[in-house]
């Protein structure tokens, strides 16, 4: 299951080459795209809670300015500028306040401190002594002034701005006092990079126990496909009746299980067919071999009296009809042969709108023409059947079904010929029973096998090789009905059921292009 398959040309039946089936393993691309879509979702985790936290803790920042710059406009005019700003600082801020008339004061730590890192509190300097204090004390429009009313001022406008670790926020009051405060956020900064730290950190372990976590659980939802392979290879070895037999087939693995078995069931059943086939081929050489060898034998052997020994008059007349004889019975056994290899290939019907009723009357009557000894009755309907059917060939399987009974029967027996059809119908029935000894059940099967002859329902001098009832299966199912042994309902002995589709006469006559004209044949 892992691994990659090497890239490689093969050459198939046609002799093209084509480039082999390339792949990588499938628990390999599945444990790496698990991993690496966790790791987007975490890295994309990482980067919202930065920006997020940062934009919040900015506010926060901008919003606390706000709040000093709110609460030292409410105490201009009743504090002077320096102890406000002395205020201010206190609190790490960098203070700057410009009055109306311009005087300027400046308290706290500066701009490039703060950019430097938060200070510490002892580092802060003391009251009235940041920058502009001495200022203030030589009087040159920098000192104490006190301005305003009683009441206090009020921010009229304020604007922001951050520029590399520090933040300003720039408030101008209504008594036309400018107040400006700025703050470090170099440790807001430093926050941020400890979180991405730690939740870099956690990210990195957490990968680490999902690839652990990833692999041990597609591996075990892999494993079915082990199984499958391990399955594979087995059927390959020689057991072919293994198979999957997947608990449920609402799955993909499930699917794909019942497919496979769908396939070596049809795989193992055309290669018994194969073989079957193959037997029965051999089988059917071999007999028809032997059956062949038998009039050949004959033919030669009287031949060969005839030439040597010299014989006249009636010994001479008896071998050459032998030969004749014999000479027959090898025509007619390559005759049959030959039209079995014709059904197998697939033969031409010459379809023809025939009524069944007066079709198998007519056929009755040449039938007792060639066997004279046989007492055939006929039993049809006194309506027309209309078929659309080759009737030489139909002709062809009633004439070996009436051959076979004849010699079951030893020539002189009874038949019955029945024509069952009724209104409405797709198919008519046609019965065919004699009152000889008739077919055992487990036999009435293997009686349409090629070259198979119930010993005990007659002999080789009977002429019979075994091929007409074969012949007759398959032109019955080359013409769309069916052909089978069954019980028989009035006489004694064997009963044959053909099974045809009959059609209406207006479906006759539009596959002609013509009206149908339902006219016996004969």
């Amino acid at each position: 299951m892992s691994g990659r398959v090497a890239v490689g040309h093969t050459t198939d039946a046609a002799g093209s080459t084509a480039p082999s089936l390339r792949t990588t393993s499938l628990r390999l691309r599945t444990v790496v795209a698990i991993v690496l879509l966790l790791a987007v979702l975490l890295g994309g985790l990482c980067v919202a809670v930065q920006v997020l936290l940062g934009d919040q803790l900015r506010a926060q920042t901008v919003d606390r300015l706000r709040d000093r710059a709110s609460a030292a406009a409410a105490l201009v005019g009743t504090v002077d500028a320096d102890d406000l700003a002395d205020r201010l600082s206190m609190q790490g801020l960098s203070v700057r306040i410009v009055q109306p008339d311009g005087a300027e004061v400046q308290a706290g730590p500066s701009p490039e401190q703060l950019r430097a890192g938060p200070p510490d509190p002892g580092d802060l300097p003391a009251p009235g002594s940041g920058p502009g204090a001495a200022a203030g004390n030589t009087g040159t429009g920098t000192g104490r002034t006190t301005t305003g009313s009683a009441d206090g001022a009020s921010v009229v406008s304020s604007t922001t701005s951050e520029d590399d670790g520090v933040l300003t926020l720039r408030s101008r009051l209504d008594d036309g006092t400018v107040l400006t405060l700025t703050t470090g956020t170099r440790d807001v900064q430093s926050t941020l990079a400890t979180l991405g730290w730690v939740m870099g950190a956690a990210s990195a372990g957490f990968l680490v126990i999902a690839v652990v976590g990833v692999t041990l659980v597609v591996r075990r939802a892999l494993r079915p496909l082990d199984v499958v392979t391990s399955t594979a290879m087995s059927i390959a070895g020689g057991d072919r009746g293994r198979r999957l037999r997947p608990h449920r087939d609402d799955t993909e693995i499930g699917r794909v299980a019942t497919a496979l078995d769908t396939m070596l069931d049809a795989v193992e059943g055309a290669e018994d067919q194969a073989v079957q086939a193959e037997l029965r081929l051999r089988a059917f050489l071999s007999d028809a071999a032997h059956e062949l060898r038998t009039p050949v034998a004959g033919v030669r052997a009287a031949a060969e009296t005839l030439i040597r020994a010299g014989v006249q008059g009636e010994q001479q007349e008896q071998l050459a009809v032998h030969v004749v004889r014999q000479a027959g019975r090898a025509s007619r056994l390559v005759d049959d042969m030959l039209t079995m290899a014709r059904l197998d290939r697939g033969i031409d019907l010459d379809r023809r709108p025939v009524d069944l009723a007066a079709f198998l009357t007519a056929e009755a009557e040449r039938l007792v023409l060639r066997l004279p000894s046989v007492h055939l009755d006929v039993r049809v309907p006194d309506h027309p059947v209309p078929a659309l059917l080759d009737a030489d060939r139909i002709a062809q399987v009633l004439g070996n079904l009436a051959d076979n009974a004849a010699r079951a029967t030893g020539g002189d027996g009874h038949l019955l010929l029945t024509l069952l059809a009724a209104d409405g119908a797709d198919t008519a029935v046609v019965r065919l029973e004699d009152d000889g000894i008739g077919i055992p059940t487990a036999d009435r099967e293997r009686v349409f096998d090629r070259l198979v002859r119930l010993d005990d329902g007659r002999e080789d001098r009977s002429g019979g090789a075994g091929l007409g009832l074969p012949i007759a299966r398959g032109i019955a199912r080359a013409s769309g009905g069916e052909l089978v042994a069954a019980d028989p309902l009035v006489l004694d002995g064997a009963a044959f059921v053909l099974t045809l589709p009959v059609a209406s006469a207006a479906a006759s006559a539009s596959d002609h292009g013509r009206e149908a004209r339902l006219t016996p044949v004969g």
